[in-house]
């Protein structure tokens, strides 16, 4: 079972997975951690991250990126209008309203969804994480901003169901970040301790967020999150942008906004030049070559111009901070650490307005581009039966209070109720009772939509089906269960109405009779007046028990922001055709850059160890071939089908497969039959030695040293003849015999001789010797051991000479 956190940011993703030695970000196939988010498309197939990258200034209407912040929005939304202006590809508005994507894909127009093009990217971190983990990957947790709204969480679910992936919790990037940080700390405060307050802030490509967390030992809670949605490190690089568009303009007469190409290379070279000021104060160059009509441009920049270019963006760090603050009740002596994260907390004139704020020195003790990522893959850890997590409770914050409207019987008011108020624990679900006679409408919203970076306050309507009065026609009891779940959203999960129905003696327990009872009307008095009762008076007649059942009620969704399941199901089939056709691009380039690679590869070895291994008139010949191969890639084999290229290869391998094998064997044959060699010399030692009357053979039998000796005397014949018969043939002939059947017959010789000459000795027993008053003294049954007087009664040698070792024993008299 696959465990994986996936950070999906504006600019760029990271993949975190749990293994048994931790948490660890991948790497994608070009060694690189950080996979861009960004899509290209081609006629023949789709490019994703590092790949789509490197296409965008080349592809830019067909290059897709910035895409994250379009989730759950309408195309008429004030954002979208005004994100268009900046995209160098076309938005344009879906069938229902929503935002479209226009490209070029397979020589056709087409129209993907932002939720398409969000399960495009997923497809490819899905891809990466599944070729490391060497395993299939379902269950992962993503992370998405704190301040997403339900219409935009919803959004992203949805890509994630396109792309086949099970999103076990959408975790808040702060959230993520704050539990990376705690679930490592040994030195938190124990549960009936004063929590160590700890605040979180994450500046990214292209938002700034913060939050303040408790943490306990195996404890983590929110206290509260503040934002700003529109502060980012693509801010900072525009302003740098709009300066040198204006330098440019002034100095050599052009406008880069005038042509997409020039100003998207113009970003990525603002960008690098903001990294390089975060770690250099001196001026820096900024200088790109045939910017617009063959013109090369350049311009410079310091750290403290970018600083007082930058000077208002600065001064929008501090709301989110005093909001926080504000909103917790915290002050600053309070706050213990403050822990920084994202690429943009990296230049140093926001790192300074952090510090300042907080009057502290800020800490950087967390991966800044991976804390989110790892964060992530804690939390699936943790959710998953697979692997065994520290325990470690978290509980996140409601980033917008949500109330409920509800519409009303003629008699009643009109109902308002605020649920969930800001920074309300999450996920958290109460009750609602309600006094209905029939099915009822309950509409949910955001109660403050100043504070909702989002242009709908509706969240949904839902309505509460099949309730119908009770019998005796009083208003039935409508138990509503509403929720924010694991993902943050607001539902309302279940609804259920309260019956009573009369039920038979036999049906009711007294328990359940008594409860009803109380139900309807608790008495007031105690147990003594009730006895009082029975000696005063009558008995009374028995009321008929009554049973109360809970009937469950379907619930009727229509939320601002969900597509259909025909939809959704059309976008997964939609999705399923282009990862195929992916992959069958990808085998048709690997044919062709297969054929390729040996015309190149073969053509070199011809003219160097090859040489020798060809005659002069197919050396001519080959040569020919492989660059008329060369040439037909270039021109009619430029776009074949996978088949053609197959067949290309085929036809080259038939001449240079030979060629190879003839190297390859003259490398290693003599090797093997050096070794070959050694074996019969070893093997022929120890049956001359046996011959000898060597001690350390005598135990082996006549017969089977024979068959070493037949064994070796055949193999050292059939090395003889095929080593006579190689020298004979020259270079550019296949050989006489193959390195793998000089292999066999070493195999088959060890085979018949090392069970012989590794038999054993067999064993005698020495006999016991037992030490009395007069000395050591033996059993009498050892008398009749050869060798008597010695101790080791090892057998004398043939020839009458004693073994080295007897000059060691002991003689004993026995008389």
């Amino acid at each position: 079972m696959s465990v994986v956190g996936l950070d999906v940011g504006s600019q760029s993703c990271y993949i975190a997975v749990a293994r048994a030695g931790g948490i660890e970000t991948i790497a994608n196939e070009f060694s690189d951690r950080c996979t861009p988010s960004v899509i290209s498309f081609g006629s023949k197939n789709r490019t994703i991250g590092v790949a789509a990258k490197n296409q965008q200034i080349t592809h830019a209407n067909n290059t897709v990126s910035n895409f994250k912040r379009f989730h759950g929005r309408a195309f008429n939304d004030p954002f979208i209008q005004k994100e268009k202006e900046n995209l160098s590809y076309d938005l344009v508005s879906m069938k229902n309203g929503g935002v479209g994507i226009k490209v070029m894909y397979m020589d056709e127009e087409h129209l993907f969804s932002v939720e398409q093009i969000t399960a495009m990217l997923l497809t490819k971190l899905k891809e990466t994480a599944e070729n490391n983990l060497k395993k299939p990957v379902t269950d992962c947790v993503i992370s998405v901003p704190s301040f997403f709204t339900d219409a935009e969480r919803r959004s992203v679910l949805d890509a994630a169901q396109i792309v086949g992936l099970n999103c076990l919790r959408l975790m808040n990037d702060m959230t993520a970040v704050a539990l990376n940080y705690g679930i490592y700390k040994q030195d938190l405060p124990g549960l009936d301790e004063k929590p160590r307050i700890v605040v979180f802030v994450d500046m990214g490509h292209s938002a700034f967020q913060v939050s303040a967390c408790a943490f306990n030992k195996g404890k983590l809670k929110v206290l509260g999150t503040a934002f700003d949605p529109f502060l980012g490190g693509k801010n900072f690089d525009a302003k740098l942008v709009e300066h040198f568009c204006a330098e440019f303009k002034t100095k050599y007469k052009l406008d880069a906004k005038s042509k997409i190409r020039a100003l998207l290379r113009l970003y990525q070279e603002c960008e690098k030049l903001k990294k390089l000021m975060s770690s250099n104060s001196t001026d820096l160059p900024l200088n790109i070559e045939c910017f617009m009509n063959d013109k090369d441009v350049s311009g410079k920049m310091n750290r403290a111009q970018f600083e007082e270019l930058c000077a208002d963006l600065l001064q929008k760090i501090e709301v989110p901070l005093y909001s926080l603050m504000e909103q917790t009740q915290l002050k600053i002596e309070d706050v213990s650490a403050v822990e920084i994260v994202g690429g943009t907390t990296r230049i140093p004139a926001v790192k300074e307005k952090i510090a300042k704020f907080f009057g502290k020195d800020i800490s950087t003790t967390l991966n800044a581009d991976e804390a989110v990522a790892r964060g992530c893959a804690l939390q699936c850890a943790s959710l998953s039966p697979a692997f065994k997590v520290r325990e470690f409770s978290v509980t996140d914050a409601v980033p917008f209070p949500i109330s409920l409207v509800w519409n009303h019987d003629s008699e009643d008011a009109e109902g308002v109720h605020e649920v969930f108020s800001r920074n309300h624990a999450a996920p958290f679900s109460k009750v609602l009772t309600f006094l209905r006679s029939g099915p009822f409408e309950l509409e949910a919203f955001y109660s403050d939509p100043q504070g909702v970076p989002y242009p709908e306050a509706k969240i949904g309507r839902f309505i509460v089906q099949n309730v119908s009065a009770q019998k005796d026609g009083e208003k039935s009891r409508v138990k509503v269960k509403v929720r924010v779940n694991t993902h943050g959203i607001f539902t309302i999960s279940t609804a259920s109405m309260v019956e009573k129905i009369p039920a038979e003696e036999n049906e009711v327990s007294s328990a359940e009779a008594d409860m009803d009872c109380q139900h309807q009307r608790p008495p007031e008095n105690s147990d003594t007046e009730a006895n009082e009762k029975k000696v005063d008076q009558p008995p009374e007649a028995k009321k008929p028990k009554i049973k109360v059942v809970n009937v469950e009620l379907p619930i009727e969704a229509n939320l601002v922001w969900q597509l259909g399941k025909d939809l959704l199901n059309m976008y997964i089939e939609t999705e399923g055709k282009m990862i195929m056709q992916d992959k069958l691009e990808k085998e048709r380039n690997d044919a062709k850059n297969a054929v390729e690679e040996y015309v190149y590869e073969f053509r070199d070895k011809l003219c160097g160890p090859y040489e020798k291994f060809i005659c002069e008139q197919d050396h001519q010949n080959f040569l020919r071939l492989l660059t008329e191969t060369e040439n037909w890639l270039y021109e009619e084999g430029e776009d074949q089908a996978k088949q053609a290229y197959v067949d290309k290869l085929e036809e080259l391998m038939k001449i240079g497969t030979p060629i190879k094998i003839r190297f390859q064997e003259a490398e290693e044959r003599p090797k093997v039959f050096e070794e070959l060699g050694q074996r019969l010399q070893h093997y022929a030692k120890i049956a001359a030695d046996f011959r000898n009357n060597d001690e350390k053979y005598n135990h082996i039998d006549e017969s089977e040293m024979k068959k070493v000796e037949k064994s070796v005397n055949e193999a050292m014949e059939w090395m003889n003849n095929v080593m006579n018969a190689q020298a004979k043939k020259s270079l550019d002939q296949d050989p006489v015999v193959r390195a793998q059947e000089i292999r066999a017959k070493i195999k088959e010789l060890n085979n018949t001789c090392e069970p012989v000459v590794t038999q054993p000795k067999p064993k005698i027993e020495s006999p016991k010797v037992e030490r009395t008053p007069n000395g050591p003294s033996t059993d009498k049954k050892e008398e009749d051991l050869e060798g008597k007087n010695n101790f080791n009664a090892e057998p004398p040698h043939q020839n009458g000479e004693c073994y080295p070792n007897e000059k060691n024993s002991i003689n004993m008299d026995l008389d």
